[in-house]
């Protein structure tokens, strides 16, 4: 079976489960649900990072799903939609939540025997580092670098996500890295990190 004939039999099993969702059909809700939870998941994750509101927000993105789903007419994939949907969440999660310094736990935790263990926690402690710098962008500068420098998407794809054009993606990740690559010059564990993050370095993009 050629690429453009699965298309077309995703895109209509995509419609028709959407289609039995809109109808109330349970067993179609909890199929949609088990299979995009992953993928909303590891979206807000990306966007927000360990966030004690984590469950509850990934709850909230499929209230809209369910809400909206007699809208989805199948113009992208149900997990295009869904991830969209939790793009959306997470910019309003950053837009209401106060202003707070970002508690980074920097105490390292005891080490494994395990290989590795100690690049272990120097990772998470850098990832850390990385949120708090993050916690300091605004939410389509933050969000454009989480999808396309974090999580490794397309910019094209991020522009669709976001709703936004592919000229202001690149400006904002391009943005997002250059103020974080600056605080990364004083942040000897930032800088470690960020040079393994994806996307073009600051200075490549006029």
């Amino acid at each position: 079976m050629t690429s453009r004939a699965l298309d077309v039999r995703r895109a209509a099993a995509d419609r028709d489960l959407a289609v039995r969702c809109a109808q109330g059909e349970r067993a179609a809700q909890r199929e949609l649900f088990m299979a995009q939870r992953d993928r909303v998941h590891r979206t807000l994750y990306r966007i927000l990072g360990s966030n004690r509101d984590m469950e509850d927000l990934v709850q909230e993105v499929f209230l809209e799903v369910f809400r909206g789903i007699e809208r989805f007419r199948g113009d992208s994939t149900l997990a295009t939609w869904c991830a969209t949907i939790a793009t959306r969440t997470a910019w309003a999660y950053i837009e209401r939540r106060k202003p707070q310094a970002a508690a980074l736990e920097l105490v390292p935790e005891p080490m494994s025997e395990e290989p590795g263990a100690e690049r272990t926690v120097a990772a998470k402690v850098a990832a850390q580092h990385l949120y708090a710098a993050m916690d300091r962008l605004a939410a389509p500068l933050r969000i454009a670098f989480a999808l396309a420098a974090i999580e490794g998407l397309p910019l094209a794809e991020v522009a669709s996500l976001t709703g936004s054009t592919l000229v202001a993606t690149k400006t904002r990740v391009w943005r997002a890295r250059r103020e974080i690559e600056r605080r990364a010059a004083k942040d000897p564990m930032l800088r470690g990190y960020v040079v393994h993050l994806g996307g073009a370095p600051a200075e490549d993009v006029p």
